[in-house]
């Protein structure tokens, strides 16, 4: 019993863990995505000041400085554009840059949470052929046997033997 309990547990979390690197493409790919979208709005935002004779600052202080409502809300909203824009793309370039054991440990720091929600919400599970799939898949395995193996020490039953 002990052993089919530890099997099954391990199975289980062998295939949960074997989803995070599906899982971690998806979300990378989303928030690619997002900064490449990002990407077009501001080049085309400083392309429109340039031709202006403006820089980025320069075009952003002339709408904060319209006695318009809508134009200096619109100003303060591209402000709130770029500045998402250099996050996401700091984001990306550490997710891309880690190794799959740091992107395990350092993901959770990594999420955006409208971007990872979404990315939970259509996330599609994936069969783990890489090798860092099955790395997961493995370690859930052992992870999970080795712990109901470990707790049941207590309760397994001793042999006795008689001395003659």
């Amino acid at each position: 019993m002990r052993r089919m309990l530890a099997s099954v547990g391990g199975v289980g979390l062998a295939v949960m863990l074997s989803q995070f690197p599906e899982y971690a493409q998806q979300y990378t790919q989303r928030l690619g995505g997002a900064v490449d979208e990002l990407r077009v709005v501001t080049a085309d935002f400083d392309n429109a000041a340039q031709e202006a004779g403006l820089d980025r600052d320069g075009a952003l202080d002339r709408y904060q400085s319209s006695s318009d409502t809508f134009l200096a809300d619109r100003g303060e909203s591209m402000e709130r554009t770029f500045v998402r824009y250099d996050q996401l793309s700091a984001t990306l370039q550490k997710v891309q840059g880690a190794d799959p054991l740091e992107r395990f440990k350092n993901l959770p720091s990594f999420l955006d949470t409208d971007i990872g929600r979404r990315t939970l919400e259509n996330y599609q599970p994936a069969v783990p052929v890489t090798m860092e799939g099955l790395f997961y898949a493995a370690a859930g395995y052992l992870v999970v046997s080795g712990l109901v193996r470990f707790c049941a020490l207590p309760f397994r039953r001793r042999r006795l033997y008689y001395r003659s």
